[in-house]
């Protein structure tokens, strides 16, 4: 790729990487990474708001300089570089870049047209998106077995009425959101991919160092085994027919009898460990941003302890690549989903248990949607808040923008007598119940076995009691796949979903 880069550079002149385009938002206050290709031995010059910079392209094309910091303006600027001719990149502003990425919950985008796709009242966002300093990149979906340099991308659009249909709709709420309050431009690259599982966004290095290396290649060894090339061939018919299933699913208000149909193992998989991280991510490295939102993890559901060792390697690998620090990563953990009565399956609770292990680490933050799911529906259609609840965080944590407020997170639970007594941390405000007194508790006893509980609020504790349990030692909240949350923060955030015990 880098040699078809450099020869189209050697005819052209110097060209940029894919990340700077027409209508771009460069980082503010950072030192700013600028690179692309020319030809071997060409001097350029990089030139941006009256800076320049000096490289020489290598032997195989590539350059790089460092520009800034510059102030965040709103004020239309050109970008150039300059060799034997020149390319130069229009109306480029300063602002805050954020990377969106993940699985669908983050593609799914404002407005896809069909309905298929679309948020709550999308006729009403889509006609007021009247945001010029709201900009998306968004990064083809690609696959490698290597880390590339470069990446196709539909260049950079300014959020109006006519382009916001197509924008991450949990990045575009919370640019919006995180625009009006701190009033500089927001640019957002859009780099997800549906029904994809975390190792696909890992590097090589990032999953070979963790204890669960092996058991990654091995999976993905029996996968490619098992994906003949009559099953391979097959897929497509597949995915149509489970396609069609889901239309007249929605057409009857029933749920889709077919198993939705895995992509095929293949090395055009987007399944394949690194095989996203390669083509999606590394080309986007380093780019100067402000910081990462992801919303993954449905893909992993029945791997927790798994997940929970890789997703720290995620987020240290990606900031290491980044090359800034702890850049602030920000999260969503995954929503309720499936059957509300189902209460052996505990696959979903376990998996948000593990995304929340991630916060850790430094400068991560976790936005809950456990009421906000729709239980038949894993693609919920209210991202206005889950982007809203992401802001919420970054306004704090990352603007520094008072006051700070947080869900209810549990923080003890002391046995009294045949009751538990809860308490949590948060930040501000009381402990509530919504829609009546605290549901969906369990506690058990030294058996182990849990039996529904029923709860009330004592100041900013939650007292537990069951009939069928009269020496309590270990209580839960909302550790079901699809669960009715009740527990709320008087600022509107619901409790996180929790268990005292570790069994």
């Amino acid at each position: 790729m880098l040699a078809t880069l450099a020869t189209l550079s050697a005819q052209q002149g110097p060209s940029f990487a894919p990340v700077f385009g027409d209508h771009g938002v460069l980082q503010r206050d950072k030192p700013l990474p600028v690179w692309g290709w020319a030809a071997p031995g060409e001097s350029v010059a990089v030139t941006f708001k009256g800076q320049t910079a000096n490289a020489t392209a290598a032997a195989d094309g590539s350059w790089s300089v460092t520009l800034g910091p510059f102030a965040a303006s709103s004020a239309p600027s050109d970008l150039t570089a300059s060799g034997k001719s020149a390319t130069v990149h229009h109306d480029i502003v300063v602002g805050d870049v954020w990377l969106c990425s993940g699985q669908s919950n983050m593609e799914f985008v404002v407005d896809d047209h069909s309905g298929g796709y679309r948020v709550d009242r999308a006729p009403m966002e889509v006609a007021t998106a009247n945001f010029p300093m709201i900009r998306q990149l968004k990064v083809a979906q690609t696959v490698s077995t290597k880390p590339e340099r470069t990446v196709k991308t539909l260049g950079w659009v300014p959020a109006s009425p006519d382009t916001v249909g197509s924008f991450t709709a949990v990045g575009y709420f919370f640019a919006r959101d995180i625009h009006k309050a701190v009033g500089v431009p927001i640019g957002i690259i859009d780099s997800p991919w549906g029904g994809t599982p975390i190792e696909s966004w890992m590097s090589d290095a990032a999953r070979a160092g963790t204890p669960i290396a092996g058991v990654l290649e091995e999976r993905w060894k029996k996968a490619l085994i098992e994906w003949t090339p009559e099953r391979v061939a097959r897929y497509n018919d597949d995915a149509k027919r489970w396609h069609a299933a889901e239309d007249e699913a929605k057409a009857r208000g029933t749920k889709n009898p077919l198993t939705w149909p895995q992509p095929p193992a293949t090395t055009t998989s987007p399944a394949m460990p690194g095989g996203l991280y390669n083509a999606m991510i590394a080309p986007l490295q380093p780019s100067a941003i402000r910081g990462i939102l992801w919303y993954q993890g449905e893909s992993n559901v029945g791997r927790a302890d798994e997940y929970a060792i890789l997703f720290k390697a995620l987020i240290t690998s990606w900031r290491e690549g980044f090359g800034q620090g702890d850049l602030p990563f920000l999260f969503v953990q995954i929503a309720n989903f499936g059957d509300p009565t189902e209460l052996d399956d505990r696959g979903w609770p376990l998996l948000r248990e593990a995304q929340a292990k991630a916060l850790s680490l430094p400068a991560t933050g976790m936005a809950v949607t456990i009421d906000i799911g729709e239980a038949d529906n894993i693609h919920p259609r209210n991202k206005q808040e889950v982007g809203r609840r992401l802001a919420l965080i970054a306004r704090t944590k990352v603007y520094g923008i008072a006051p700070e407020v947080s869900e209810p997170v549990f923080k003890q639970a002391i046995v009294e007598g045949h009751s538990i007594r809860v308490t949590f941390d948060h930040a501000g405000g009381e402990l509530i119940s919504r829609g009546g007194p605290p549901r969906t508790l369990e506690i058990a006893g030294a058996d182990k076995v849990f039996h529904p509980a029923s709860g009330s609020i004592e100041g900013d504790a939650l007292v537990v009691t069951s009939a069928d349990v009269k020496a309590p030692v270990a209580v839960r909240y909302a550790w079901t796949n699809a669960p009715e949350a009740s527990l709320y923060s008087d600022a509107g955030l619901p409790a996180v979903p929790f268990r005292s015990d570790s069994w």
